[in-house]
């Protein structure tokens, strides 16, 4: 049965009295879809138009120099999750911690641990959750292709990526060494697993009253079980959608999911947002953990948005629910509850 809670309310005194600063790359885009990011582009401008919606007394950056210098600001929401570099996850949150400056998140090393597809495995298969068997091939070391395990059809990607950016499925194993070879020469970590042919199940986690909250769970529905989702799909960089995200009504996955969900988030808290991510196997409807994706894509589009709608939020009330309870975790709230959805 789905939860359902109201939204929380930023206090008018905390929007008039907290500095804000808000660094994402494409914050001053005024486009439409970016050549090379697609719709990421247009997330961070719908996210600026949200928080500007809100009354606070914002400052914009759209990059990591903003924090090089010790910024005027109490707080810190980074979307600059991407920075074109290894783990580039983690350097917003670092730089926050080194100059003292609270911020919307994890810390670092939850935010790189999340991000290391083999370690995010590596805890999964620890907390006693099923995980599809996996390779690593970090660069550097041999591509010792006897680690992959048997499968008809690999995938092969960054061991450390979002939206699908460079996978690719591989047939036979001299397919998987190209793709290593490929991978590793452009700078990344690898990670191999056998492809499931079905969907992706995808729980929603964000915090009310300091507590996880888990909002409805949604299924990533391929139109073909065997189709490989691409970045360019998921950036809306071609024409052709294969898939529909739809609430997942099925009570035995649903259930199953979020106890699994549960059990992973124990490693991570406290993290304020993510998505935990699971392969459903089309042909045996067995459930496996996938990735964790901490403070994910908050595009109004995306999962995490669709599954507040469910429960009667709207986006910007999303982002305020969010946002409020983080300041309130770090003490810039005053230390009364923060009340439910009320007229600032």
């Amino acid at each position: 049965m789905t939860r359902i809670a109201a939204p929380r309310a930023l206090p008018a005194a905390a929007k008039r009295a907290l500095r804000i600063m808000f660094i994402a790359r494409h914050v001053h885009w005024d486009g439409g879809l970016h050549p090379t990011d697609g719709t990421h582009a247009t997330y961070h401008r719908e996210m600026r138009a949200v928080l500007e919606g809100m009354g606070l007394d914002l400052h914009l950056a759209d990059g990591y120099e903003a924090l090089f210098a010790a910024p005027d600001v109490d707080f810190v929401f980074p979307l600059l999750n991407r920075g074109g570099f290894l783990n580039s996850e983690m350097l917003l949150p670092l730089l926050c911690e080194r100059r003292g400056i609270p911020y919307l998140g994890a810390s670092p090393i939850l935010r790189g641990l999340s991000d290391d597809k083999h370690l995010a495995k590596r805890v999964a298969v620890a907390r006693g959750l099923p995980t599809a068997p996996w390779a690593l091939f970090r660069r550097g070391a041999p591509i010792d292709l006897s680690l992959c395990p048997p499968a008809a059809r690999h995938v092969v990607k960054p061991n450390a990526s979002s939206a699908s950016w460079g996978i690719s499925a591989a047939h036979d194993l001299e397919d998987v060494r190209a793709a290593v070879t490929r991978l590793h020469k452009e700078g990344h970590d690898v990670i191999v697993e056998p492809f499931i042919p079905g969907h992706d199940i995808e729980v929603s986690v964000i915090t009310l009253d300091g507590e996880p909250f888990i909002l409805p769970v949604q299924i990533v529905e391929q139109d073909d079980p065997g189709y490989l989702r691409t970045y360019l799909e998921k950036r809306n960089l071609i024409d052709d959608q294969a898939y529909a995200i739809r609430p997942l009504d099925d009570d035995r996955l649903r259930i199953e999911a979020t106890r699994q969900a549960i059990e992973m988030m124990k490693e991570f808290l406290p993290f304020d947002y993510g998505r935990f991510e699971f392969r459903l196997n089309a042909a045996t409807g067995a459930l496996s953990f996938m990735e964790v994706n901490l403070n994910c894509n908050l595009w109004s589009r995306k999962t995490i948005a669709m599954a507040a709608a469910q429960i009667g939020w709207s986006h910007a009330e999303l982002i305020e629910t969010i946002l409020t309870e983080s300041l309130d975790r770090h003490g810039l709230l005053p230390a009364e509850r923060v009340p439910d959805r009320v007229a600032a």
